[in-house]
Formats: C-alpha cells, sequence, structure tokens
C-alpha cells in the first residue's frame, strides 16, 4: 500500500515518469485526478481549480479582488454556490492528497505532497531534477516552441513553483534530504529510473508488512 510522491523540476520528463510508475506498480496516477477531486468537493468548474493553481502566490488574488467583477465570477463558477480561492484550494488540497494516501497504491504528483505527508509511514517521496538546457530542450520538443520561448516558459514556470512553496512556507523543497531517492533524469535512463522508484516501492511493502 505504497504511496509515492514525486516532486520534479518542470520540463524535467517527471509526469511521464510517474506514470510510467503507476503503470508499473498498478497504482492510481493522481495528477489531474487531483483537480477533479477539489472541483466537486468545492462545487466549482476544474478550469476554475486549474487557474488557482496555476497562479498560486502569484496575482491571482489580486486581480480576482481588484479587477474583476462579481458578476464576471457567477459566469466562471460552476453554479452560485460554489467558490474557490487559493487559501480554499490549499485547504482542499491537504484533505484530499491525505485521502488519496489513505487510499493507497498510488503516485501523486507534486503539489508539495513530500511535505502533507512527510510522515506517512507508507509515503516514498522522490525527487527529479534535470539540467535547465535539457528542460528547455524537453518543453521544445513537447511544445514544439522555439529555443528562446521554451526557455522562458521553463523560467516562469520555476518561478511559479518558487512561489508556490513560499506560500506554504517552504523554501527548501530541492534538498535530497527530504526525499527517499533522487535522481538527474539528464544522467539516469528513464527505464531504469522507473525501476529504481518500483524497487523502493516493493521494499517499502515489504518493511511495512514485516513491521505489521
Amino acid at each position: 500500500m505504497a504511496v509515492i510522491t514525486i516532486s520534479r523540476q518542470f520540463g524535467c520528463g517527471g509526469k511521464i515518469l510517474g506514470k510510467k510508475v503507476a503503470d508499473a506498480l498498478g497504482y492510481v496516477f493522481a495528477d489531474s485526478e487531483i483537480i477533479s477531486r477539489i472541483a466537486e468537493a468545492a462545487n466549482v468548474s476544474e478550469t476554475w481549480v486549474e487557474h488557482v493553481e496555476k497562479e498560486a502566490g502569484g496575482k491571482f488574488l489580486w486581480i480576482i479582488s481588484q479587477m474583476v467583477s462579481k458578476g464576471l465570477v457567477e459566469k466562471i463558477l460552476k453554479d452560485e454556490r460554489g467558490y474557490i480561492d487559493e487559501t480554499i484550494y490549499l485547504d482542499y488540497l491537504v484533505v484530499l492528497i491525505a485521502q488519496f494516501a489513505e487510499e493507497g497504491n498510488v503516485v501523486i504528483m507534486g503539489r508539495g505532497s513530500q511535505y502533507i505527508l512527510q510522515d506517512h509511514p507508507d509515503a516514498v517521496h522522490i525527487l527529479l531534477v534535470n539540467s535547465k538546457e535539457n528542460r528547455v530542450r524537453n518543453i521544445m520538443d513537447r511544445h514544439e516552441l522555439t529555443h528562446k520561448k521554451a526557455a522562458q516558459m521553463v523560467s516562469s514556470e520555476d518561478k511559479r513553483r518558487e512561489s508556490l512553496f513560499k506560500k506554504i512556507g517552504k523554501s527548501d523543497y530541492d534538498q535530497v534530504d527530504l526525499y527517499d531517492l533522487a535522481l538527474n533524469l539528464g544522467r539516469v535512463d528513464p527505464d531504469k529510473a522507473r525501476d529504481m522508484i518500483v524497487e523502493l516501492a516493493h521494499q517499502k511493502d515489504a518493511a511495512m508488512a514485516d513491521f505489521g
């Protein structure tokens, strides 16, 4: 019943690897599923949740409070009873990631899950990194962008990630001692990385079985 959290630098190939790990283990891959559950719990559209998530720590709340009329907000919301902002989003996020962990057999992508489940006995925490140039090339290939635009996208997402962690009072998110395994995907073959994570999950399951 291991729970795998994957924290990764934008563009390093982490989402693809996370899906491979989930498929190899037969686990749930919790990425867009998290957005769906938050939207359902808050009774708002998934698009609204995605906007909050993408702008977390940025200008989103200021824009809403200063520039958007109540009437426009009501049109965006799923219905007039639903509402979500950055604070509510973070509250739901903590609860829902804990629920995923309780269900077990899940790979959770990012969203501060390594902190939320820091003391969870079944959790295996993974950090994935890559050089900035490799990440830029990955984004160029994935989105068919020029090098300049891809580099701007990587820099922007790096700043957004930093801002999000500052919002939850964390600055050590890339320190390796937070994790059970840190992998540089510029130096480790993706299939080898998948196998290493899968083996770590099996070891965790075996250890918990012995303990139980």
